[in-house]
Parts: C-alpha cells; sequence; structure tokens
C-alpha cells in the first residue's frame, strides 16, 4: 500500500516551502487509475455502447517512474475525465498499449512508458514533488495544473508551433503516468500556475478542454474568431463546448448553442447564451439510417440557425461531435465560413456533400489540442476570472470507472471531476478575495 499522508497534509495545510516539499519523501508506489495490456480484448464483439470503462478501469498500486531530465513529478489533487480516457478505457480505435510501444521505441528514456499497464488521465492539479535536471522555472511547493501536449522539440517543424512537432504526444493517452492518480510524471514545459481563487476540483477541469477550445476557436491556428461572429457550438454545454460558449461570449461573438436536453440549454442560458437550440426536443434526425443522411434535417436546422440569428448564417462552426453532424456542419457555415474540427467522439469517418463546400468556398480546419502559448492564454483567462470551470459532479478516484460511463453516455453536464489526493471538494483555494469577487460566476457555470 502507498502512504501519501504527509505530503497530502502538506497540501491540505497550505504549505509551499520548497525546502518542505523537498525534505517530505516520495513513495515507491502510488495509486494511479489504469487499464491493463492482457485486458484489450475483454470487449471483443461488444458494441461501443456496450463497452462498460468500470469493467476495463482499476485503481492500482504502481511504481513511481523514475524522473528524467525536463521532467517533474507532481502530487495530484484533482483531475477530470476526458473523452481520450473513454477511448482509452474502450480499447477504442485503438489500444493505447500501441502508443506506449511506440513511444517506447524512440528512446531510452521514452522506454519507461511501455508497460504492461496504462496510467491514464490527460488533466491534473496538484503540486510539485521533484524537478529533473534542467528545470529551473518549477520548484518543489508549486501548486499547478498542467496541459496535455507532450512534445521533445528535437527537430525543426515543432518550433514555431509546438503542435506540429513529429514527436507530438498527448500526455495520459499516448504517454504512460496521466494524471488520474496520486503522482503524474510530465515534462516541465506542461506546467502553468494553479488558479489561487480556485478549488482543487475546480483547477483540473479546463486543462485540456479550455486550451482545446482556444485554439480551435480563437487562435489564429484556428479559426481566429472576431467580435461579431456567429458561432454554431455543438454539445456547447459539455465539457468542450462550454469553454467554446464562454470564449465566445467573452470574445463579442455571437454564440448559438446546440445541446442534447432542456437541462443542458439551461445551463447555456446561465453562461450568458441567448441562442439555443434543443435538437432533442425539436428532433432533429441527421441520419435516416446508419449509411444515409437526410439533407432536408439540414436545412431545416439551417433554417433554425437563421430564425434564431436574425437571418445570418454561421461564420464558425465549432465542431467536434464528427460523423453524427458533419454533413450538417457544413451545410450550414455561411458562404466563405469556415468549419472546425477535432475530436469526433460520434464516429471520425466523415461524410458531407462536397458542394456546399467547394461552390460557397468554405474552409475545414482540422485542430488538435493546443500549444504552451496557447495552452497558457487559455489557463490566463481563468485566472483573471474571465471564463470560468464548468464542473457538474466529482468522483473520488475509485469511482472513476463510474465518472467515464457517465462521460461515454452523455450522462454529464461541463466536466465530470475526479479526486486524486483532495479528500474532499471545495478544498485550495488560496485567493479568497479574488474568489468572492468570482463567486457567482463559479456558482452559475457549474453544471449542477
Amino acid at each position: 500500500m502507498t502512504d501519501m499522508s504527509a505530503i497530502r497534509d502538506a497540501i491540505l495545510a497550505g504549505e509551499t516551502s520548497s525546502d518542505l516539499f523537498e525534505s517530505l519523501q516520495v513513495p515507491d508506489t502510488y495509486r494511479g487509475v489504469t487499464v491493463r495490456r492482457d485486458e484489450v480484448d475483454m470487449f471483443a464483439g461488444l458494441a461501443t455502447r456496450d463497452k462498460d470503462p468500470r469493467r476495463s478501469l482499476h485503481v492500482d498500486d504502481v511504481p513511481v517512474p523514475a524522473l528524467g531530465p525536463g521532467e517533474a513529478l507532481v502530487a495530484v489533487m484533482a483531475s477530470t475525465i476526458n473523452y481520450n480516457t473513454v477511448w482509452t478505457s474502450l480499447f477504442e480505435p485503438v489500444p493505447t498499449f500501441t502508443f506506449l510501444e511506440r513511444y517506447g521505441r524512440t528512446s531510452p528514456l521514452a522506454r519507461r512508458h511501455d508497460l504492461p499497464y496504462h496510467v491514464v488521465g490527460s488533466d491534473l492539479s496538484g503540486v510539485v514533488l521533484r524537478t529533473g535536471a534542467g528545470v529551473n522555472a518549477w520548484r518543489p511547493g508549486d501548486e499547478v495544473v498542467a496541459h496535455c501536449l507532450s512534445v521533445e522539440l528535437e527537430r525543426p517543424d515543432g518550433h514555431a508551433d509546438t503542435m506540429l512537432d513529429p514527436e507530438q504526444r498527448i500526455w495520459g493517452f499516448e504517454t504512460n503516468f496521466g494524471g488520474l492518480a496520486e503522482i503524474a510524471l510530465v515534462k516541465s514545459n506542461q506546467l502553468m500556475p494553479k488558479p489561487a481563487h480556485l478549488a482543487w476540483e475546480e483547477a483540473a477541469a479546463p486543462g485540456l478542454v479550455g486550451s482545446t477550445a482556444y485554439r480551435q476557436l480563437v487562435s489564429a491556428n484556428g479559426a481566429n474568431m472576431k467580435q461579431g461572429d456567429v458561432v454554431l457550438i455543438w454539445g456547447a454545454s459539455g465539457g468542450l463546448g462550454s469553454y467554446a460558449t464562454q470564449l465566445a461570449l467573452n470574445g463579442g461573438a455571437i454564440p448559438v448553442c446546440v445541446v442534447s436536453s432542456q437541462a443542458k440549454a439551461e445551463l447555456c442560458r446561465r453562461m450568458g447564451a441567448e441562442l439555443v437550440i434543443d435538437r432533442s426536443a425539436e428532433a432533429y434526425r441527421f441520419w435516416k439510417d446508419e449509411q444515409t443522411q437526410d439533407p432536408s434535417e439540414w436545412r431545416r436546422m439551417g433554417a433554425r440557425i437563421r430564425e434564431l440569428t436574425g437571418g445570418e448564417d454561421p461564420d464558425i462552426v465549432f465542431e467536434h461531435p464528427g460523423r453524427e453532424t458533419f454533413g450538417a456542419s457544413v451545410f450550414v457555415a455561411r458562404r466563405g465560413g469556415t468549419i472546425v474540427s477535432c475530436a469526433s467522439t460520434s464516429g471520425y469517418l466523415h461524410e458531407y456533400d462536397n458542394r456546399y463546400l467547394w461552390m460557397n468556398l468554405k474552409r475545414i480546419i482540422g485542430s488538435h489540442f493546443a500549444n504552451y502559448r496557447e495552452s497558457w492564454e487559455a489557463n490566463r483567462l481563468i485566472d483573471k476570472g474571465l471564463v470560468h470551470p464548468t464542473v457538474s459532479r466529482v468522483y473520488p478516484l475509485h469511482q472513476t470507472g463510474q465518472a467515464a460511463y457517465d462521460v461515454s453516455h452523455n450522462l454529464h453536464q461541463g466536466k465530470v471531476g475526479v479526486l486524486c489526493l483532495a479528500p474532499d471538494v471545495g478544498l485550495g483555494v488560496r485567493d479568497a478575495d479574488t474568489r468572492a469577487i468570482h463567486e457567482l460566476s463559479i456558482n452559475r457555470f457549474r453544471g449542477v
């Protein structure tokens, strides 16, 4: 069994002394949420919806990895569930051990990641425990959050935009030792300051989705949103869409929020969005069957958007469901408009009528996570209270399987959090004055 009690107690007491944390012993093992290589065929023959993350995700005692140059060990107070963890738990589209094997072949140091188990998770908030050689910007005791881009930057391709590095990987998905654990291994250039007015579970929530939404919507690498743009946001109350909605509102754009229930529509309105489409209540069916889309439903959606906007089509479509909605997304975007796409949570084999793309001069932009600068800017907005975490429910570490099940079956609003070392929600607020200023907004944005 692991003993993280001294580390946890120091963090809960608000201790920040580097000397103190350097004096605390890091145990040989820690608890982490894993999938196991010998179980990759456990769901063979089952449809995706019938695969159950509660069976495949385990909480195991695992060895603390060796610390390499440019790396840090972080005591994890809280983490969250992302779709990449859901995919990992379902072993779709391929088991993530394929990624770990490939990474392990790149260097002797990377070989640590190729193990019979995979510690998952691509978000964290916590405290730096140890830093490796060459790390100067961070010290033990620093309270941090982490973004999930892992890069090597040994080739020129990534130096203008680190997302283009040939060895770019998503930490906790394509690497081991992720954030759904008591300890995580990260590169030091994944670290960012924890917003002091947020609790641990709140601070952990925006890392992956907030940064992804920032690059996809705001950055020049994505849709380069400007004031007055009409932005259609699918899944606008969810983990990714809720940040896109806030970024649109804060950037002077006009979000049109598409959701799947009245409760989710209400959450968007609480965020400040006025134009909301409840696709379930309005019974949109973009597919007649598994092979055939229904263009009449695209036209009906387009007419509904114009009704809400006073006759305007979307300048930008914030696209992440993928197969289910992509045909409609290409159709409804305005002439010369942009469809910016990531994730494909409903399927990655997209089908659309190219006539509506080419003859109307529309653009499709692929967007994947964010570089360090974009992640830092997204975190800065949260630190300044301009964007707020959206957390719907928080589970303890041993119930991570249920948390992943909720996300896989779309039973959530906003983000689903997981407490790792934190014993309860609401802990870790260091700046009570700033918290008081933003308390009303923070509560309004909670998906509860």
